[in-house]
């Protein structure tokens, strides 16, 4: 019997996000569009010069913010991560408290050191920019995942910004051979264009174990693939999962299957004001879909209107009364 829709493993990392320019960027030396890691000296320089910005503070992480949306529509969402018992890491566990997120005991998650933060910088063109310092997480291991849970549960769900440390490697690799001799299907997300420029083999070395569910967007997959032809990429893509989302911005998202599915998700036109979070916010609905009784249309449906609601504010997650609204008028 399975307890949880989804078990996330992913960065705990509290998030900061706010309105800079583009010469903000170009002074400081980020290079926009791209999520870049970065030590705690830096970080807290910038943290300096924003603080009069009035940013947008609460708890965050890629995974994190999809098993968000999945507890709000009414899922079952689990969560393992590392924080540490400073301002942050209180912070990130009280608001994964106040969402109804499931976790294991402190043993699981609480360690020596400074819990992980992300400013996430958004230019006036909506494109965000991302300065992470992973902090303590950069330790998460293995020892960081409760297997008692994660047998407990549908699907494993993993975050692609972990491949940039090995033991968090070693940990995904440990969990996906648990999940496929526990009867736990396994996802995956790339994150960020970034992490399959850089980090390409990481990711094959994962993906030889052929997962259940891959999200990703278009220029990832093209990346990832080589191939620049878009037929051709998604034909690749299902060498490595069985099922494959792939979103493309103002111009939807498709979904393709093993089994021959190839459904086109129109897009909503909205005006965006802030793209952070958006294909967490897709991934975490369609995972609530697939898993609790919708079809894969309509969770790419439910997925692409959640989506397409949350570049129209700042922050990445919609309060839980837009996303009843939402759900109520799709289901």
């Amino acid at each position: 019997m399975k307890k949880f829709d989804v078990f996330g493993i992913g960065n705990a990392l509290v998030d900061c996000v706010c309105l800079v320019s583009d010469s903000f960027l170009d002074e400081n030396n980020i290079e926009k569009g791209l999520m870049t890691l970065i030590d705690d000296k830096k970080q807290k320089s910038i943290i300096e010069k924003i603080k009069n910005t009035n940013p947008f503070i609460q708890s965050g992480g890629s995974v994190t913010n999809s098993v968000y949306t999945l507890s709000q529509l009414g899922g079952s969402g689990y969560q393992s991560f590392l924080i540490s018992d400073d301002e942050y890491g209180k912070l990130f566990l009280e608001d994964l408290n106040k969402s109804g997120i499931n976790t294991g005991d402190k043993n699981y998650f609480l360690g020596d050191g400074m819990t992980g933060s992300c400013l996430v910088l958004t230019t006036p063109d909506a494109e965000r920019t991302m300065n992470t310092c992973l902090g303590i997480s950069s330790n998460y291991s293995v020892k960081n995942i409760n297997f008692d849970d994660l047998k407990l549960s549908r699907y494993l769900y993993i975050e692609g910004y972990l491949v940039t440390s090995d033991i968090a490697v070693e940990a995904i690799i440990k969990s996906i051979s648990f999940s496929k001799e526990n009867d736990v299907k396994v996802s995956l997300t790339f994150s960020d264009l970034s992490m399959v420029k850089y980090f390409k083999d990481k990711f094959h070395n994962i993906l030889n174990h052929k997962i259940d569910l891959l999200f990703c967007n278009k220029e990832e997959a093209q990346t990832f693939t080589g191939e620049n032809d878009f037929e051709r990429c998604c034909k690749k893509m299902l060498d490595f999962s069985r099922l494959v989302v792939i979103t493309k911005g103002d111009k939807g998202s498709l979904i393709i299957s093993n089994s021959g599915e190839n459904i086109e998700i129109e897009p909503n036109n909205v005006t965006p004001l802030d793209t952070v979070g958006a294909g967490d916010t897709y991934a975490g609905a369609f995972l609530y879909g697939i898993n609790n009784g919708l079809s894969l249309r309509k969770s790419g449906e439910l997925a692409s209107s959640l989506s397409s609601k949350v570049v129209t504010k700042l922050g990445p997650r919609l309060d839980k009364n837009v996303i009843d609204s939402i759900k109520q008028s799709m289901i």
